[in-house]
């Protein structure tokens, strides 16, 4: 009975655990899409971390990488769409002007080469890259892409970009019996991955 009543004490605390954290995750991974200050990546690896410790394994690890791809998805729809009414508006939008000011003319100069090279493909390797999003996007927003098309191409992209953190935050978890240990890890991580591109960037300068 002193058993029983441990395990009963110990699955509402992680169910309740999970009923916050992953509609949370959502909206974070959602909003990040739209607004540049929020690390959706180091969220989505610390996500991982967590439901890698938890009992649910791996049925956590498998929510996680369906509502941060399901999350970054929508965001990306939601900012192309906003984009979309700027470029077929006289005036333009303030949201497709905040694309402009993110990317600046040589990037975008090399996502319009990509994007007439590859198609929606470049979509995937875009998301992957830090910083490499918001450039592939405004050409596409551009090149007048349909939404529909826009969408077919981000989907696997948003796929591959969750797996990829997802597999950071399982690595930390794997390395570390304590939970808070891989999470800094994780987030080292990907601080880490952000970071190589402006500095290799000053390196070469």
């Amino acid at each position: 009975m002193h058993q029983l009543a441990q395990s009963a004490a110990q699955v509402p605390g992680e169910s309740t655990q999970q009923a916050i954290g992953y509609p949370t995750l959502f909206v974070l991974v959602a909003l990040g899409a739209l607004v540049p200050v929020i690390p959706t990546g180091a969220l989505v690896s610390t996500a991982a971390v967590v439901a890698f410790h938890q009992d649910s394994l791996p049925f956590g690890l498998l929510l996680v990488f369906g509502v941060s791809s399901l999350a970054a998805f929508a965001g990306d729809l939601a900012l192309y769409w906003l984009g979309r009414r700027g470029v077929s508006s006289r005036n333009g939008s303030r949201w497709l002007e905040a694309l402009r000011r993110r990317a600046s003319p040589e990037r975008l100069a090399q996502a319009q080469r990509k994007l007439d090279e590859h198609g929606v493909l470049v979509l995937v390797v875009s998301r992957l890259l830090p910083g490499g999003r918001i450039p592939v996007m405004l050409a596409c927003l551009l090149a007048e892409l349909p939404l529909r098309r826009f969408a077919r191409g981000d989907a696997p992209a948003c796929l591959a970009w969750a797996a990829t953190y997802g597999l950071i935050g399982i690595l930390g978890g794997s390395l570390f019996s304590d939970p808070w240990k891989g999470v800094v890890l994780a987030v080292a991580l990907t601080v880490a991955i952000s970071a190589a591109p402006s500095l290799w960037r000053r390196l070469r300068g």
